[in-house]
């Protein structure tokens, strides 16, 4: 399968050397992958122009954008930017952070999941950090949810959710929109992601209330946003972020935010949310 990967860059230079590294290093190579340079003012780009010269199927593009690193909407920004200078020759489309390094088997086991069944339109691994000398998993999200930072998409299945959305909650309204339209989301625990940098370490403090907005604009109602909310904050051991959450929520409700999701795509998020919190209950 052709896969292309996109992958959004801002400062860097500490990093993408080793996620260049991985991913040239694959027992199934990329057709292309395309960096999207956003506003950096370190190495980045005179890294990734060193690889394009040795890989030509890595590429540079270029995009001037605001430095406040807001979660969701830069990265996404950026990604529509690299996305656009593609054809549409590719099986897979895939969104990378630039601070990974994959196992070398990556792609080539994300090709076979595809191949294996015509209705899985997303698949991806596990992301892991490190603490303490050992790698461990980033237990941010349920086992079934596949990470932002590396997302692998089936064609057809991308362009029916109508590409990704550029706000927060952009990586669980996709996954949601997916199964809306009856496509399968597959993660494979053998997949090990290295995670150079722990989620969130660049968000500016306004964006603590981005969370509970992204709740309200993914049509969860008030009840799910609590359960989730509640949820969340506990996995970050940060109890209080739970009313910045729903504080978000209520202030996204009051400027009456448009949702990501249409009128019927939200009652089934709801009824789906409900469901898969019924069965940890009960």
């Amino acid at each position: 399968m052709n896969y292309y990967i996109v992958i959004p860059a801002h400062n860097e230079e500490a990093f993408i050397t080793l996620t260049l590294n991985s991913l040239i290093s694959q027992t199934v190579l990329p057709k292309k992958v395309v960096v999207v340079n956003d506003n950096s003012t370190d190495k980045t780009a005179e890294i990734v122009t060193a690889f394009a010269k040795e890989n030509p199927f890595i590429t540079l593009v270029n995009k001037t954008s605001e430095a406040i690193h807001l979660p969701g909407s830069k990265v996404i920004q950026a990604f529509h930017k690299g996305y656009e200078t593609l054809d549409k020759e590719y099986d897979v489309i895939v969104k990378l952070d630039a601070d990974l390094i994959l196992p070398n088997n990556y792609f080539e086991t994300i090709s076979t999941i595809f191949e294996k069944d015509p209705l899985i339109g997303m698949a991806g691994g596990f992301a892991y950090i490190e603490k303490n000398g050992e790698w461990i998993l980033e237990n941010l999200t349920d086992k079934d949810h596949i990470r932002g930072a590396f997302k692998a998409y089936r064609k057809a299945c991308f362009e029916q959710i109508g590409n990704l959305k550029p706000a927060m909650g952009w990586d669980t309204v996709d996954e949601l929109l997916s199964k809306f339209y009856g496509w399968k989301v597959v993660t494979d625990a053998s997949l090990i992601v290295k995670h150079l940098k722990p989620t969130g370490a660049n968000y500016n403090k306004t964006a603590r209330y981005k969370q509970g907005e992204a709740f309200y604009t993914l049509g969860y109602g008030f009840l799910i946003t609590s359960i989730a909310s509640a949820k969340l904050a506990m996995m970050k051991k940060k109890p209080l972020l739970f009313l910045d959450y729903i504080k978000g929520f209520w202030k996204a409700k009051a400027a009456k935010t448009p949702l990501l999701v249409t009128t019927e795509q939200a009652k089934f998020i709801r009824n789906y949310r409900l469901k898969k919190m019924k069965e940890k209950l009960f």
